[in-house]
């Protein structure tokens, strides 16, 4: 549910800072960010913010198969409506994280994209500013 003001946060993501990927609302837009082991970053993002009310949010990956570590197209839909398609070129064939977990509504690790900051970063970022 997306209140009047607008919404901001993770949806789901698995891994972070060193790899892994996440879907998250980002000034009120949909984002898919794949890192591919901080080599390179896939961003694929809707256009426009999400209107107040109930949405059905979707990221489609299609793998282009013919071996491990391929790319793929994602695609991104709110409410059956494609708002955003963009290639990944290449993905990691095995592990994305040893370290971190899948989480869902929170980021509990590090991010996998900077764009936000997850609770822990703004825990710190405050203590920081308080030194």
């Amino acid at each position: 549910m997306i209140p009047k003001g607008g919404a901001e946060g993770m949806m789901i993501t698995h891994g972070g800072r060193f790899s892994g990927w996440g879907f998250y609302l980002l000034k009120g837009k949909p984002v898919f960010d794949y890192n591919l082991a901080g080599v390179a970053h896939y961003n694929i993002a809707g256009k426009d913010k999400l209107t107040p009310g109930s949405h059905t949010i979707v990221y489609d990956f299609k793998y282009d198969g013919g071996g491990l570590g391929k790319g793929g197209t994602g695609t991104i839909q709110v409410d059956g409506k494609t708002v955003a398609t963009g290639r990944i070129e290449r993905t990691l064939a095995f592990r994305l994280s040893l370290d971190e977990t899948l989480d869902c509504g929170e980021d509990t690790g590090t991010p996998v994209n900077e764009d936000y900051p997850n609770p822990v970063q703004v825990h710190r970022r405050d203590q920081e500013s308080c030194d």
